[in-house]
């Protein structure tokens, strides 16, 4: 992954300034679960042991598969240190398009993921803005994303050609919570089989902690 991720350019592709002028003038209400309140806050240098993996949510379609990670310090804390490095080293190097995407569309503190598309076959083309995250009845689409490959902006696959890109989202992703990701007719509900295995991370680290 670390080898992969080395070898993503950076673009910025912002979309939805219309969009962020009528949140600006009536922002939504934020609907994001707080974390349980026995839930493990992780000290700053401790690590989980969990991988990339085993916190990712995947969708595929005859045509498609997606690779979706949220990027939340909530779910990062649990992963293994190199992996967790790996995915905070990504974010800082992508920081000032992260920003600069997140004040054009008017949030200050956006939800971030890691996505990939992969072909199955050639000529395949993808429309990022198709992929929702569902929570509590909520649909977030991507305000804006800072695409990771060359050409992910073409929206079109060879086959097995893989690009991937960061997603950013009006709201945090409630990872503390039952969500639903969506691309087209087809969803992933795995995010709720996800939960006791973070809940068991968070609870071995905290007791490793004291």
């Amino acid at each position: 992954m670390r080898r992969t991720v080395a070898s993503l350019a950076l673009a910025l592709a912002s979309v939805g300034a219309e969009a962020a002028c009528a949140r600006a003038q009536n922002p939504p209400a934020r609907t994001v679960p707080p974390a349980p309140a026995d839930s493990v806050v992780i000290p700053p240098g401790v690590y989980g042991a969990l991988s990339q993996n085993e916190i990712a949510v995947r969708l595929r379609t005859d045509e498609l598969e997606i690779r979706f990670v949220p990027l939340d310090n909530r779910i990062l804390g649990v992963l293994a240190r190199d992996a967790a490095e790996s995915l905070r080293g990504l974010l800082a190097s992508r920081r000032v398009a992260i920003d600069s995407a997140a004040r054009h569309n008017g949030v200050a503190d956006p939800g971030l993921a890691l996505v990939g598309f992969f072909a199955q076959r050639d000529g395949v083309r993808f429309d990022p803005q198709l992929l929702t995250v569902t929570a509590s009845g909520r649909v977030l689409r991507p305000l804006a994303i800072v695409p990771l490959s060359p050409r992910f902006g073409s929206h079109q696959l060879g086959l097995r050609e893989q690009v991937m890109g960061l997603f950013l989202y009006e709201d945090l992703i409630p990872v503390d919570a039952i969500f639903e990701v969506s691309y087209e007719s087809q969803i992933s509900r795995e995010w709720e089989r996800r939960l006791p295995l973070l809940e068991r991370e968070r609870a071995r680290i905290g007791a490793r902690a004291r």
